[in-house]
């Protein structure tokens, strides 16, 4: 087991195949000449199942793909088939362009879960958001993984004067439809122009619901980082990831590959291990991983406090989001 100073395990493995995206989210990838990440410095795919397998012979137990957008990698498919062969939990996150492209890949990789990103029901805010006009085919993708039976969750990151207004239309959403809306609160990043003023706590988006719905709250699960809640008589849920308001980094369990294959042991950690350049130079990338996960800080990276109203966004040192891996 991969296992902390502050006695954490770690069995979750974040591995990002890309950080080319066909959408331009703001709080993502601010600038539309980004340049993305040359082929060569990628890992290729025989290396991320070579890294994957070592990390599921140290106790990894779930590994999730992100990105950028997973789905518009070339050898997508490829990668799903073969780490879905390993013995652990496969899920993805994703804008969902291109998921009807992908089903029959995702059913025959024994996918039964995915996070989808929608920050919004409105078609001209998606397209504002985004810089592309795909909401109604990201809309029907969620609901086409739910009549194949995959479990749909709605990543919605919520900012004030931004879409905090649609709170309770996502919560109607799931009156009817069995989806799982995650409001996320917003986070800093390079380059995403964050603000404490533009967050839109937990505990604010729990005042917006009860002005409309009664709701009840649902166990949470181990190492859980969504505090989950359903209305009555609602075939959906909706919960909230209170990163900045109130971090759940004392139960974390997760770890992140990069693209390029830097490995972070906490999405805001400043300090990156590569593992890449290692495991092409014949290198024994286990001692590496391990010495990741003993250096995690106690919280948030070491970078700044839950009392998120006074961080100097500037003064963090991080990637951009779409060079992490969402």
């Amino acid at each position: 087991m991969l296992i902390d100073q502050f006695n954490r395990a770690h069995d979750y493995l974040r591995i990002s195949l890309t950080d080319n995206c066909n959408f331009r989210c703001f709080y993502c990838m601010p600038e539309e000449e980004y340049e993305f990440t040359p082929a060569s410095k990628l890992m290729q795919a025989h290396e991320i199942e070579a890294i994957a397998k070592t990390f599921v012979g140290l106790g990894v137990k779930k590994i999730r793909l992100t990105g950028g957008e997973p789905l518009v990698r070339k050898d997508a498919a490829d990668i799903i088939l073969a780490l879905s062969k390993l013995p652990v939990t496969l899920t993805m996150t994703t804008n969902g362009a291109r998921l009807h492209e992908f089903l029959p890949i995702l059913k025959q990789a024994g996918v039964t879960s995915l996070n989808v990103s929608l920050d919004t029901l409105q078609a001209d805010k998606f397209q504002l958001i985004t810089r592309r006009d795909q909401f109604q085919r990201v809309y029907d993708n969620i609901h086409l993984l739910l009549e194949n039976d995959i479990r749909a969750k709605v990543n919605v990151v919520a900012m004030k004067d931004f879409n905090d207004h649609e709170i309770n239309d996502f919560v109607r959403w799931t009156k009817d439809t069995p989806v799982h809306v995650r409001f996320i609160e917003f986070m800093p990043f390079q380059g995403n122009r964050w603000t404490s003023n533009k967050v839109l706590t937990w505990q604010q988006i729990l005042q917006i619901v009860e002005s409309e719905f009664s709701f009840l709250p649902l166990k949470d699960e181990l190492n859980e980082t969504a505090k989950k809640y359903i209305v009555p008589g609602h075939a959906g849920t909706f919960a909230v990831i209170s990163t900045m308001s109130a971090p759940f980094c004392g139960t974390c369990n997760r770890m992140r590959l990069t693209a390029d294959g830097k490995m972070k042991n906490c999405l805001f950690s400043k300090e990156e291990t590569d593992l890449l350049s290692a495991l092409r130079n014949g290198q024994d990338i286990i001692p590496l991983i391990r010495q990741s996960v003993h250096a995690k800080a106690k919280e948030l990276g070491g970078q700044f406090s839950a009392d998120f109203e006074h961080i100097e966004a500037s003064a963090i040192q991080n990637r951009s989001m779409i060079t992490i891996g969402g």
